[in-house]
């Protein structure tokens, strides 16, 4: 074993091809151009297949990643994505967009020497070669049981939910808000990272499953969750996540050319703006953006602006860079694309002309103090040392709240004080009988897979309940 360990460290991890940041900088093809089958069974080749498989352990939704990187080794790619959609139903999205490095390969045996095992580069390769490849053969369901299970949202948890209890044998009908399902993973992620046709094969994946997805539907307005219950469903699962805008509550936030994060990445990606006028939704388009925040959603509004033709694009965070909450590959894309970051700077106003439009930002400096709630080290004023930052669009990343359009129409559903669904951890369960909730509507802003996760926790949650009874 210490013999097989030393020739797999000495295995250099296989890096995944991507375009060039001078030419990708300026288009909304994906970065990454993916592993080639050759390229794919020699990364799953490194792969020590541990009797205790800790990788697992940092999977929210428990794939068996040792089973399936072994298969891709002995080129069974087909086997090897069905092994992944015995536990997740949205392989592409994830090997895409979750954040492995503080998740399964954070948890790498081979990690602690060498570079861990690439497992989403490996999750993404199988999930591509299927659907370029694949017959369309589907996994098996359950004997139909007569239940009907409303999902509220066709985000990251509501597909999980739709896709664990259809294979149950439960009738599963999706509600989606917008024109076309895929919530966040389609209105939030760029193209560039995320591109739509993946979103959309993964939801016709579940439709040819039997699921049923209706868009245009806002639940709270065109009917509430009550009134689904009254149509016939025996259970209703909400995951309609945190997509109301956060401002900042400074002076100017009214100027023409003051964007909140959802509204810009809402416009481009969803209503697709970078593609105007061959689709009629206006965008500003600045030549010196700043983007204010750090995480994922601060990384691809920086990376869109940039796409539309900016000239300069500044990342303005108030911590330094071991505080950036981003994932440490959007970062340093960002970076190679030219993205500025000015850390330790927080706004203070937006600065106006006579008509009203951006034209600069004041900012002061800041210094980090004691660890605040989330344990990060909170910022503090420097004084005197506030200063002018030219910009002619700025866009506000600093997170999103519950929207309250559902909850208020919902009697019996306990919130906590921002608003958010007071759900069970452990089963998703809500202060209202047969409702479930989970993702960000739960937890506030958080990752694609964490919303998986809490989606696959409500789903047996509820399996049970549609046997048992609650």
């Amino acid at each position: 074993m210490a013999e097989q360990k030393e020739k797999k460290e000495q295995i250099p991890r296989q890096k995944m091809p991507e375009q060039q940041p001078e030419v990708r900088k300026r288009n909304f093809l994906e970065v990454p151009l993916g592993y080639t089958p050759e390229l794919a069974m020699k990364e799953a080749s490194r792969c020590l297949n541990c009797k205790k498989p800790s990788c697992m352990e940092g999977c929210p939704v428990s794939i068996d990643i040792p089973a399936f990187i072994s298969l891709i080794r002995e080129g069974e790619f087909t086997k090897a994505v069905r092994k992944i959609w015995e536990r997740n139903a949205l392989p592409a999205v994830c090997g895409r967009v979750c954040p492995q490095e503080i998740q399964c390969e954070g948890n790498c045996i081979l990690g602690k020497k060498a570079e861990p095992v690439a497992i989403g580069n490996l999750e993404r390769f199988v999930a591509d070669w299927e659907r370029a490849h694949g017959k369309g053969e589907l996994p098996p369901k359950a004997k139909a049981t007569g239940k009907r299970v409303a999902v509220v949202g066709s985000g990251p948890s509501g597909l999980t939910v739709a896709g664990d209890l259809i294979l149950k044998g439960h009738e599963v009908t999706i509600f989606e808000a917008f024109h076309k399902p895929g919530g966040v993973l389609v209105y939030g992620i760029p193209e560039f990272r995320l591109p739509k046709e993946i979103v959309f094969a993964e939801v016709n994946f579940l439709e040819r499953l039997g699921v049923k997805v209706e868009c245009n539907v806002v639940v709270g307005r065109t009917i509430t969750v009550d009134e689904l219950f009254g149509e016939g469903f025996d259970a209703v699962f909400i995951g309609v996540g945190a997509g109301l805008p956060k401002f900042m509550g400074i002076p100017g936030e009214n100027l023409i050319g003051v964007y909140s994060a959802n509204e810009y990445l809402t416009r481009s990606n969803l209503m697709k703006a970078y593609l105007f006028p061959e689709y009629d939704t206006p965008i500003a388009r600045g030549k010196n953006v700043v983007v204010l925040g750090a995480g994922n959603v601060a990384m691809d509004a920086a990376r869109t602006a940039m796409r539309l033709g900016a000239d300069r694009v500044r990342i303005v965070y108030r911590r330094s860079r071991d505080e950036m909450p981003a994932r440490a590959a959007e970062i340093h894309h960002a970076e190679e694309e030219g993205i500025e970051f000015h850390l330790l700077t927080a706004p203070t106003r937006f600065l106006g002309d006579e008509h009203g439009r951006l034209v600069g930002m004041e900012c002061i400096r800041m210094q980090l103090g004691e660890p605040d709630e989330s344990g990060r080290r909170r910022p503090v004023p420097i004084e005197g040392s506030k200063f002018e930052m030219d910009c002619d669009l700025a866009v506000i990343a600093v997170g999103a709240g519950a929207n309250p359009i559902l909850t208020r129409s919902t009697e019996g559903l306990a919130l906590n004080k921002w608003g958010y669904i007071i759900a069970d951890p452990e089963t998703g369960k809500t202060t209202k009988k047969g409702v479930w909730a989970g993702g960000d509507i739960v937890t506030g802003q958080a990752t694609v897979i964490l919303a998986m996760g809490a989606g696959r926790k409500a789903s047996d949650s509820i399996h049970k309940y549609l046997t048992w009874g609650w």
